[in-house]
């Protein structure tokens, strides 16, 4: 029987995240990325001075195929500056997404993991927004109280940002938004692109990524019904 989340190795816990992530198509080829967040001290190679800072996370390694990671498929860099402080091949470059998973890291403390996934179901969601939309209705369904959401048929959006060639533009435009209202759930959409969901553990955070593809999938079956 396999081990929960939490009790497996950071590492090895998005390496199983990972397969089963592939195996249900949400990160085909080298598409996606996974996080978590460390504050062990800093690797005796690393230097201090350079990166300040001993809050690091571990992110997937630029280019692999998601279905076949190993626990030294990761790249450890800085929440402060995105410097790399630790990799266990010289050629290994942190995701071109790490950008999104720092500002995640700065403006939620307790974010301990982070994921991101590619999905048809995500895209089909919000085909239909206007280009103008900054924000994405969810449906008060009752899956939605795994975002810590517990009202009575609640009005509930998840940010919306649009995708663009230069990733550490929409980093930008994710920090510009996040600093001047935090969203109400723990998660966001980039249009045609994916979903982006972080937790206060490993296992929080799979559950999340679950449940906002679960309402994902709901919108776009909707839609295709109308």
């Amino acid at each position: 029987m396999k081990k929960p989340l939490d009790q497996l190795a950071p590492r090895a816990a998005l390496v199983d995240i990972a397969r089963d992530f592939h195996a249900r198509g949400w990160m085909p080829g080298t598409a996606g990325n996974l996080s978590v967040r460390v504050r062990d001290p800093l690797p005796p190679e690393a230097d201090p001075a350079a990166v300040d800072t001993e809050d690091t996370f571990w992110i997937t390694a630029s280019g692999l195929p998601k279905g076949r990671l190993a626990a030294t498929d990761f790249v450890r860099v800085a929440v402060k500056d995105g410097a790399v402080v630790e990799r266990f091949d010289v050629n290994a470059r942190p995701s071109a997404e790490s950008a999104i998973h720092q500002v995640i890291y700065r403006h939620f403390a307790d974010a301990m993991a982070c994921l991101h996934v590619h999905t048809v179901d995500a895209c089909l969601a919000c085909a239909d927004l206007p280009s103008t939309a900054t924000d994405m209705p969810l449906p008060p369904l009752e899956m939605i109280k795994g975002l810590g959401v517990w009202q009575q048929n609640p009005r509930v959006v998840l940010p919306l940002f649009e995708n663009i060639l230069d990733v550490a533009g929409i980093a930008e435009a994710i920090n510009w938004r996040f600093k001047g209202m935090l969203p109400t759930v723990p998660a966001l959409m980039i249009r045609g692109h994916g979903v982006t969901v972080w937790g206060t553990t490993v296992q929080e955070a799979y559950n999340r990524i679950e449940v906002v593809e679960f309402l994902m999938s709901y919108l776009a079956r909707a839609q295709a019904c109308k």
